[in-house]
């Protein structure tokens, strides 16, 4: 029972973080009856550095398991961060940190957002991957916003 209880919590903190995204967007890629594949374009607001916005797009499966919930998506990501606003940094940035996370199957892959601080060149720089419980995936993406001059960069 503990077990079930355990699985319930992680699931419903998986929601938790999926729902910081907002879909943008989306493209059919593949035609079912049951709902089709598409291309899903997705919007996050990084939650540290006021002023940059990340659009990550991404294959979803269609179909019954897609529309179930239970499909495992593909691996392959790509991002794209754009400063949209004043750059406010609100806390200490570390050299490396995880910045979005979300479940591309119900328990065994998930894409991650990190962003690492360039200080020498005064840039954030954002990496997309997937990775697995058994292997993880080498695709991945990068994209980097570079600071406005005279920005200061409080670090860990």
């Amino acid at each position: 029972m503990k077990r079930v209880h355990a699985t319930l919590l992680s699931f419903a903190l998986v929601l938790s973080c999926a729902a910081q995204a907002e879909e943008v967007a989306s493209v059919n890629t593949n035609f079912h009856f049951t709902g089709s594949d598409r291309v899903s374009v997705e919007a996050f607001d990084d939650p540290v550095v006021e002023g940059v916005t990340c659009y990550v797009s991404r294959a979803r499966t269609g179909g019954v398991k897609g529309t179930l919930g239970i499909a495992e998506d593909p691996t392959e990501a790509s991002i794209a961060c754009r400063q949209v606003g004043p750059v406010r940094i609100l806390k200490a940035l570390k050299p490396k940190d995880d910045v979005f996370s979300e479940h591309l199957s119900l328990i065994f892959k998930t894409l991650h957002v990190v962003r690492i601080l360039d200080a020498k060149r005064n840039t954030l720089v954002y990496l997309t991957y997937s990775d697995r419980i058994v292997s993880g995936s080498a695709k991945n993406s990068v994209t980097a916003v570079p600071l406005p001059a005279g920005t200061v960069v409080p670090t860990r």
